[in-house]
């Protein structure tokens, strides 16, 4: 088994800050040995895409292989979709309908990201499951330090399969959340992507299955130390402002 960190951002993103070499570097140190990228479709073209892929490459090492990939969002940047495999660019603002079934037509691999951020539950199509891979059920930035609570109900009744995304962007969105696969060959982004369409992974945090982790005392204490997180960040935010005015 290996470790890879999905759902990175790097500096090719609008909103990434890290180039890929020190993404790389960084990742590998801590013991990671594949990093799934997901670079926004805000700016991106087929050769724009082409250019990012090689840049991966370039920035890949014995160590590391970094493997390119492109999030989606539809019109209301609300549904977003994180996509791997041999897809060309799609374009930006495509229907997450259409999206899925150009993916599926084009043997990429798909996962729903973050169903807690800005709601996406609510506007969750079950139908969508036909053509998803899986569903990010512990998003850093979006979840914080506790797993979703949206995600469970939406993946009640499919195949889904359970994906957890560190959806790095800065520093500050580092923790140990990585998704474990079983290539059982040489690793290679077909081999990744091929490890991920038969199943053969599973997410985990702190170094456990996710199932330990979520559930118990540890799952409780995850939640109690997000809801102080959460206010403590909240609390920060008021304080800036009073500050300003």
């Amino acid at each position: 088994m290996i470790r890879a960190a999905s759902h990175i951002h790097s500096d090719w993103s609008y909103d990434g800050k890290w180039p890929l070499p020190r993404l790389a570097a960084e990742f590998a140190r801590r013991g990671c040995r594949v990093l799934m990228m997901t670079e926004h479709d805000r700016g991106f073209t087929e050769s724009r895409r082409q250019e990012h892929r090689a840049a991966c490459a370039g920035a890949s090492s014995q160590d590391l292989l970094v493997v390119p990939g492109i999030e989606y969002s539809d019109a209301d940047n609300i549904v977003h979709v994180l996509v791997w495999g041999p897809v060309p660019f799609l374009g930006e603002g495509i229907s997450t309908s259409e999206l899925l079934k150009a993916v599926k037509a084009a043997d990429g691999v798909a996962v729903l990201a973050h169903p807690s951020r800005r709601q996406a539950w609510k506007v969750f199509d079950p139908a969508w499951a036909d053509d998803l891979l899986g569903m990010e059920v512990w998003n850093r930035k979006a979840d914080g330090w506790a797993p979703s609570r949206t995600a469970p109900p939406l993946m009640q009744g499919t195949k889904l399969l359970q994906f957890v995304g560190v959806d790095f962007h800065d520093r500050n969105q580092m923790f140990p959340l990585a998704m474990e696969l079983d290539t059982r060959s040489e690793v290679t982004e077909e081999s990744v992507v091929d490890c991920l369409r038969v199943g053969r992974c599973r997410p985990t945090a702190f170094g456990r299955p996710i199932q330990e982790v979520a559930g118990g005392l540890t799952g409780a204490t995850l939640k109690w130390a997000e809801r102080c997180r959460r206010s403590a960040a909240s609390a920060y935010r008021a304080w800036k402002r009073r500050r300003v005015v």
